[in-house]
């Protein structure tokens, strides 16, 4: 419920806008259908030796923009080596100059590989050429700064970024806000908040960071109070307010209360909007009330709110989990029949999950082409599901040709692909899979991914124990490149 005497239900909604996605979420792969320039360039990259690489790509017959060159570093964000290599050499262009952009992309790559020398080498060759810092550069280094279990430096890179030409704002501060709190830092959030509010005049976005901070670590009654003192603060709630609440009670399961808090926004005329919806109906479906989400979408339509990609995306996803997949693939037909939304690459994704769920990886497989007919690139997430799939029934060839066809520039495998393979080579016992596992350890720290200790120091045993001492040494060898320290192991 709203809080007693917060008066919170009793202010009319702001009408300020509100972003609702603040941080610079890491780079991924783009959605939608890319470039063949960009595939070609991307495939190009991969194939050719480094030495020969800036003739390949100084030819006069590829003409350079800032958005082809974005195109070529998402295709190769999964290769983090080859993606600088590129960047680097085309920085030496005559007739060409990487864009702020094109530099972010790069600093990214570099930083979540904890490459942190390359990546502010980055930062000061952007600022020499008066290409930035900007303040999506500084929010880029910082979430790549929390996700390596460095928070402190986020918030002292926040603090300095005046010291690089780029002044602190309330965005730049509602940005690190949300970034400590999507990495449940809510606390150390929280302080920083209240130390700085004043002097950055937060405003409900600000209010409503923190209170989202508390609910992702399920802690609702810490989120009301920062709402109520947001309210006491002469600050009016907005919808962004209400839906965070809502969801909060979801994530925690509070299904009673969160009931009743979407009933009394129904009672105090709040415009109930989209995402409303979709959150109750996600919220009741993953909680196994699918009859109550499936009464609301209905509900939902017949108020005249439009279902959104999210709506299905989230109904299809509860039917598969709660219900069965059959269902879910009616909802999906009507969804394209109706046409009143368009299936992205979640709706495939969420459909084809299904579909490897019970077993039924050809109609997965289908569905996937049925992706590609329609113009859409299935993503990484897209093939680890099935080659997750795959390699839990034990069918490990075919996982492994799975991996195959990602390796080719069109979809690059990442740390989830490498680990899910690996963690299948030990399924069976055999040498030669044990081998496997190995020579993917050797990749994937060549494409920049840093293996856990434990996958080194299980790779490495495995192969000894099975008689591969010699390839166990090569591998050792390597690990002082990602800074793992292989323990417990005698060759």
């Amino acid at each position: 419920m709203f809080p007693k005497g917060s008066q919170l239900h009793l202010l009319p909604l702001s009408t300020k806008h509100e972003f609702s996605q603040l941080r610079r979420s890491a780079f991924t792969l783009a959605d939608g259908a890319q470039t063949e320039d960009a595939a070609a360039i991307a495939k190009l990259v991969l194939e050719s030796d480094p030495r020969t690489l800036p003739e390949a790509l100084y030819r006069p017959t590829i003409k350079w923009t800032p958005e082809l060159v974005d195109k070529v570093l998402k295709r190769l964000w999964n290769h983090g080596p080859k993606a600088l290599q590129f960047f680097k050499h085309l920085g030496r262009h005559p007739a060409y100059t990487h864009s702020p952009s094109a530099f972010d992309h790069a600093i990214d790559i570099a930083a979540r590989m904890r490459d942190y020398n390359s990546a502010w080498a980055l930062l000061a060759r952007m600022r020499s050429l008066r290409r930035g810092p900007i303040p999506r550069t500084f929010a880029i280094l910082a979430e790549r700064y929390v996700s390596a279990g460095k928070p402190h430096r986020a918030v002292n890179l926040f603090l300095s970024m005046h010291n690089y030409g780029c002044r602190q704002d309330l965005h730049s501060f509602n940005t690190i806000l949300d970034i400590l709190c999507k990495s449940k830092r809510v606390e150390m959030a929280h302080d920083l908040f209240k130390t700085l509010r004043n002097k950055f005049n937060a405003d409900s976005v600000s209010y409503n960071i923190i209170a989202n901070g508390y609910c992702i670590v399920k802690r609702t009654p810490m989120a009301l109070q920062v709402l109520k003192e947001m309210v006491e603060r002469g600050i009016s709630p907005t919808m962004v307010t209400y839906n965070t609440m809502l969801k909060g009670y979801f994530r925690n399961k509070q299904l009673k209360e969160a009931w009743e808090f979407y009933l009394e926004m129904r009672k105090r005329k709040c415009e109930i909007d989209v995402v409303t919806y979709t959150t109750v109906i996600h919220g009741f479906g993953v909680a196994g009330e699918v009859k109550k989400s499936r009464r609301v979408f209905d509900e939902m339509v017949k108020e005249g709110v439009a279902p959104s990609v999210a709506t299905y995306n989230a109904l299809i996803q509860v039917l598969c989990k709660k219900e069965s997949v059959e269902s879910a693939v009616v909802v999906f037909e009507e969804m394209v029949r109706e046409g009143l939304c368009v299936p992205n690459v979640t709706t495939y994704n969420v459909v084809i999950r299904g579909f490897c769920h019970v077993g039924d990886m050809e109609r997965a497989l289908g569905f996937m082409g049925r992706m590609e007919e329609h113009g859409l690139r299935a993503s990484v997430q897209t093939y680890n599901v099935l080659l997750r799939y795959f390699c839990d029934a034990g069918e490990i060839e075919k996982g492994l040709e799975v991996f195959g066809k990602m390796g080719g520039g069109e979809c690059l495998p990442n740390l989830d692909t490498y680990n899910v393979l690996i963690c299948a080579m030990f399924v069976r016992k055999k040498s030669e899979d044990l081998v496997v596992a190995g020579k993917l350890l050797m990749e994937m720290i060549d494409r920049g991914f840093l293996p856990r200790k434990f996958t080194f120091n299980r790779v490495l045993n495995g192969l000894v124990l099975t008689g591969n001492q010699e390839f166990a040494k090569e591998i050792l060898r390597k690990q002082s490149k990602c800074g793992r320290v292989v323990r417990r192991l005698k060759l």
